[in-house]
């Protein structure tokens, strides 16, 4: 059907909008935002080296898990199940397209990606540059139904993240150590817990389809703690993409050589 300006009914202006003020900034900074990360992931996941430090076990999230034969020694947690990967395949690849998935269908990103990039609408009061409109009813963005699916995995992939958390308290003499890259690790799985079960699916699947929560005080008090996370599920989505390049990026220096770890143990 016909949308915007060109609706029927509407008044017909000459101009996308009327309005004087800086409309056009949240839309630039979330685009600015996005391909930054877009960017930085992208050729960190190619790069193929400077992910693990051996002496301390760090491995970035952009790696994990590590599970082909092209991952150096140490890093592949939970094994090598296949061979030599060609260089157009990220070492990540098992968790990568899942948690793109994610992030992709995810209530806020969405909202994000839509007024930004498809400029969908880009702003109250602003035409779209479109006259049809089709909703999330049509391939490819019918797909956006997955969202819940994507989240069950995105959950095994946070348990990943937590194991790479934990094993990371190494020393290079074989015991416990810690230094600032367990912290920075310990932060970004933090943050990505938060994320992750601030999700709208999440909140749904502790308190939805119910018609009386006091028949249900387990799911109720759940649903009440992940509602308060849900309110912040924006700055946390945010967020989660400075931490996973902050975690990458030390892990890189690190593993690189350009700087020592700071060690507390």
């Amino acid at each position: 059907m016909t949308v915007g300006i060109n609706a029927p009914g509407r008044a017909r202006v000459p101009v996308r909008n009327l309005r004087t003020d800086r409309w056009w900034l949240p839309p630039l900074l979330t685009n600015l935002g996005l391909a930054t990360f877009v960017l930085y992931a992208t050729g960190r996941s190619f790069m193929g080296k400077w992910y693990w430090v051996n002496d301390y076990h760090y491995l970035t999230p952009f790696y994990s898990p590590c599970i082909s034969e092209s991952c150096v020694a140490g890093s592949s947690h939970f094994g090598q199940w296949i061979g030599e990967l060609p260089a157009w395949i990220p070492m990540g690849f098992l968790a990568l397209p899942f948690l793109l998935g994610f992030r992709l269908t995810c209530y806020y990103y969405r909202k994000a990606y839509y007024r930004s990039v498809w400029q969908s609408p880009v702003a109250c009061a602003v035409a779209e540059p479109r006259v049809e409109y089709s909703g999330e009813t049509k391939f490819p963005l019918i797909l956006q139904n997955l969202h819940r699916y994507f989240f069950y995995i995105a959950g095994v992939v946070a348990l990943i993240n937590t194991y790479d958390a934990i094993v990371a308290f190494h020393s290079p003499d074989g015991g416990v150590g810690m230094g600032l890259g367990n912290v920075i690790l310990l932060i970004n799985v933090i943050m990505l817990w938060a994320y992750t079960l601030s999700c709208h699916s999440c909140r749904h699947i502790a308190g939805g389809r119910l018609k009386h929560f006091s028949a249900h005080p387990i799911r109720y008090k759940l649903w009440t703690v992940v509602s308060k996370l849900n309110v912040r599920h924006m700055q946390l989505a945010w967020i989660t993409l400075g931490t996973l390049m902050l975690t990458d990026l030390y892990v890189m220096l690190v593993a690189s050589g350009f700087i020592s770890d700071l060690r507390f143990v």
